[in-house]
């Protein structure tokens, strides 16, 4: 029997795309030097945490920690799904776990239904509301849409959480070819204020901050106030403004700004309102915040070429890059989507997909 070539990585940063592609390719990985001159060397706790979660969507993954946790090795299982509950720590949100999971999730045996409980949003990873309003129907241009959802049960701020989500996932057999070229003009903006355990003003004082500066663009913004009472909103209180832009051909910006004490909520919307249009500015078909994702399914498409345009590559996507040409052997062409215009950051990404095919798909 062939031996399969390890997947060698060193360091603690991109561990959860890492993980994914071990995964997806079905190779093992070997990830050392992780932390290994730090105070507290090793794994932190969100990580042992969420690898714990990807056992347990998956069937005969085995994973080895060595003695200070500073290396790991994953022998990647089949994907499983099916009903799972997890308690994510506190020391980072729901969305650090729920980004991989998303990547891994269409290609179960069973459709999965995930239940997440801790903090909901925060300054360091994807909110629930983000990612329900922007990832999941960036999932939808590789025809993954039927039975797709993600309910917020409760809302969770940081530091004592309390959250709790619903994350709902069909099973598909193979992803669609993208070929996403035209960004399109922005034509509506959508927002989520929300606000737990401080007063309801807090979400409509977001709003009218945050219209005040982008009814200078468009005239059709809907900022929606969500207000969570009782035990819904968790044990901390906290507000967040999340931010959507959506253009005439489907492309979608977004942006969002997490409370911090002391913070004023009109300082939070001025900031979130210009982190759109900021993003806005960068141009192509899909935001910073979702590159890596749409690449991977990119590379997973029927064997035919797959064609998008995003804005400039941040350091994780060209890293993820390198990591998807290790793992599948596919490389991208890149080119500026317009030679005849040296202003313009934006670049089309092209690749051969793969033509990989769910084979844990349970036939019954």
């Amino acid at each position: 029997m062939a031996t399969v070539s390890v997947l060698r990585f060193s360091g603690h940063q991109y561990l959860r795309h890492r993980l994914v592609l071990s995964i997806l390719s079905g190779k093992p990985v070997r990830i050392d030097k992780i932390r290994p001159d730090d105070q507290n060397p090793g794994l932190r706790d969100y990580e042992v945490s969420l690898l714990r979660l990807l056992e347990r969507i998956t069937n005969g993954t085995v994973i080895e920690i060595n003695v200070t946790g500073t290396a790991i090795l994953l022998k990647p299982g089949i994907i499983t799904g099916g009903n799972v509950t997890h308690e994510c720590p506190l020391s980072r949100s729901i969305g650090y776990f729920l980004e991989p999971v998303v990547m891994l999730a269409p290609f179960s045996k069973k459709p999965l239904q995930l239940t997440l409980r801790g903090i909901t949003s925060n300054d360091q990873d994807l909110s629930a509301d983000l990612i329900r309003t922007v990832t999941l129907p960036h999932l939808q241009l590789f025809g993954i849409s039927e039975g797709l959802e993600l309910r917020i049960k409760k809302r969770g701020s940081p530091p004592l959480g309390g959250g709790e989500i619903q994350f709902l996932c069909p099973i598909i057999k193979q992803v669609k070819t993208l070929n996403f070229v035209e960004p399109g003009k922005i034509k509506r903006i959508r927002g989520i204020a929300h606000a737990v355990r401080v007063s309801p003003q807090f979400s409509n004082r977001m709003i009218e901050t945050s219209r005040s500066v982008l009814n200078r663009y468009i005239p059709d913004i809907y900022l929606y106030s969500d207000v969570y009472k009782g035990e819904d909103s968790g044990k901390s209180p906290g507000y967040a403004l999340s931010l959507l832009a959506e253009s005439t051909t489907g492309a979608v910006h977004c942006s969002e700004v997490v409370s911090r004490p002391g913070t004023a909520p009109e300082d939070i919307a001025l900031l979130a309102s210009r982190a759109l249009l900021s993003e806005i500015k960068k141009g192509g078909c899909v935001d910073r915040k979702h590159q890596t994702l749409i690449l991977l399914f990119m590379v997973l498409g029927s064997e035919d070429v797959g064609r998008c345009k995003m804005g400039e590559p941040t350091a994780r996507t060209i890293q993820f890059l390198r990591d998807v040409r290790d793992a599948f052997g596919t490389s991208f062409k890149i080119v500026p989507s317009d030679p005849s215009d040296p202003t313009s950051s934006e670049l089309l990404f092209s690749c051969y997909g793969t033509g990989y095919v769910n084979a844990n798909r349970s036939l019954a």
